[in-house]
């Protein structure tokens, strides 16, 4: 997997609190990382290290193989939780005053600016101050800042905070259209249906340690039960197969928990040989927010034992 940020056992202490606790992860390139976490794991100290906010103190970050430096941060965009905007400054000003501290000349700026402003349809908004803004409006400025200077690594911090379904969808369009053209975002959010939907790869950090890590489908298989949902054409009125625990009789739908050494295809087999309707017979995978939630619990329990 060829990587375009690795760290290596980092850590960070802020006084007595030990923040980020050798922590080890690598985001590939061209691809959609989310960085998750509950509050207080220490995303935030992991982002300020990877933009050279602050520094390491213990282990090192790689981009692109480098040690990170800096010169590096030109190539990174990043949007935060909390926005920086200058509430007083219009809306080009401000995306031009941006882009040059990112190393774009007066010209590469200004292109940029009306390209992305062309994109979501703001041209218009050039001469607005961002206090004229509603908070959504905002949100695509703040974005637009984030990638003026085509940046390799994107990181976005709660990038769908105020906006509505409709400029949701269009900003998620917009990431994924930067992932195709090569760009690798780091997303970090408390919304696991937006992960589910947007990463390909993750990592959990909790109390400072990266506690879960990897592909997003191959985590959903680990944490599988085993459960199956199985739906009828009409009413069955038949019995549920030995080796499997009925969870829930639905209308015209079962879920089941198949029992250890129970397998999928012994339910289906035992189904159909009672002449039970099937309509659908799908496994259940748990969502990211059970793992999310399970993964700390677990986690905490430990290190409290």
């Amino acid at each position: 997997m060829d990587s375009i940020l690795t760290l290596e056992e980092v850590s960070k202490t802020y006084e007595n609190k030990i923040a980020v606790d050798q922590v080890s992860f690598s985001v590939p390139k061209a691809g959609i990382f989310g960085l998750l976490g509950p509050n207080g794991a220490g995303k935030t100290s992991l982002i300020r290290m990877i933009t050279t906010i602050t520094n390491v103190d213990s282990g090192r970050i790689l981009l692109n193989g480098e040690p990170l430096n800096s010169r590096h941060p030109e190539a990174i965009g990043y949007m935060p939780e909390e926005r920086g905007l200058y509430k007083k400054m219009k809306v080009g000003e401000q995306l031009t005053y941006l882009a040059r501290l990112k190393g774009l000349s007066a010209q590469q700026a200004k292109d940029a600016i009306y390209y992305w402003l062309d994109r979501f349809e703001i041209k218009d908004w050039y001469d607005k101050k961002v206090d004229e803004l509603s908070k959504g409006m905002q949100q695509k400025v703040q974005f637009i800042a984030t990638v003026l200077h085509n940046p390799k690594l994107i990181i976005l911090d709660e990038p769908f905070t105020g906006l509505d379904p409709i400029n949701a969808n269009l900003l998620k369009d917009e990431i994924e259209n930067l992932r195709i053209n090569g760009a690798s975002i780091i997303f970090s959010t408390h919304r696991m249906e937006q992960v589910e939907e947007m990463c390909d790869n993750i990592v959990l950090i909790n109390q400072g340690r990266n506690i879960l890590e990897g592909n997003v489908t191959k985590i959903r298989q680990e944490y599988k039960q085993n459960r199956f949902q199985i739906d009828f054409a009409q009413a069955f009125q038949g019995q549920v197969p030995a080796g499997f625990t009925l969870l829930e009789n639905k209308k015209n739908a079962w879920i089941v928990q198949a029992q250890p050494g129970s397998s999928s295809n012994a339910l289906l087999s035992s189904l159909l040989a009672a002449n039970a309707p099937i309509a659908a017979f799908n496994e259940i995978l748990p969502t990211l927010n059970d793992i999310f939630i399970q993964a700390v619990e677990e986690n905490n329990e430990v290190a409290a034992a």
